[in-house]
């Protein structure tokens, strides 16, 4: 029987922080297991609930979690981050059937693409709460180097306390500068 590889990510429309890409084959031993804990796209589980399904996730499931700075997001962009990240994945786990969250392969073959496969495929669904578990932690953390910005709380995407950070205090280390924010006047994000 060949083994699926779910893929999804986190961090794709954030301001600051990193892109989080993670891949995940559940081991056979727990699939009757896997079937019960709750598995659903990141997204629909609370913060907690995708806490304690990780930490069952870590025991019961193989995964592989690829990190991209803001700084090689700027400096390469989005998609050719997915890119590279897909194909560290799929050579990582090399007998699988691979299945991506999205309508994009960003041109790495053999990777089937289905359009919230987080919500509907458990490996998938499982993938998407690493990334995002991943990601939030993490998050969490820089929250302790830049409290003024509240990452804990917003993880680094455009909401309202975050915009105000910006234009409060300006970009910090981990401001993807590649990406602008709508209202937010030009000089914010001027780093010359």
């Amino acid at each position: 029987m060949v083994k699926i590889c779910g893929i999804d990510e986190a961090g794709r429309g954030a301001l600051a922080g990193e892109l989080v890409v993670a891949g995940c084959v559940f081991k056979p031993e727990f699939i009757d297991e896997l079937l019960t804990i709750g598995l659903n796209d990141s997204k629909k589980l609370s913060e907690k609930g995708r806490e304690k399904i990780f930490l069952k996730l870590e025991k019961m499931s193989d995964y592989l979690v690829v990190y991209f700075r803001n700084i090689i997001i700027d400096e390469i962009g989005l998609s050719e981050c997915l890119r590279r990240a897909l194909k560290v994945i799929k050579n990582h786990f090399k007998e699988c059937d691979f299945i991506y969250d999205g309508n994009c392969d960003y041109g790495v073959k053999n990777i089937k693409t289905i359009i919230k496969a987080d919500a509907s495929i458990l490996q998938v669904s499982a993938a998407s709460i690493i990334a995002k578990v991943s990601r939030d932690r993490q998050m969490r953390s820089f929250d302790k180097i830049y409290p003024s910005f509240g990452y804990a709380k917003h993880k680094g995407y455009g909401v309202k306390a975050h915009v105000e950070a910006l234009a409060k205090y300006g970009a910090n280390d981990l401001t993807r500068k590649s990406f602008c924010v709508k209202n937010l006047e030009k000089n914010l994000f001027d780093f010359t």
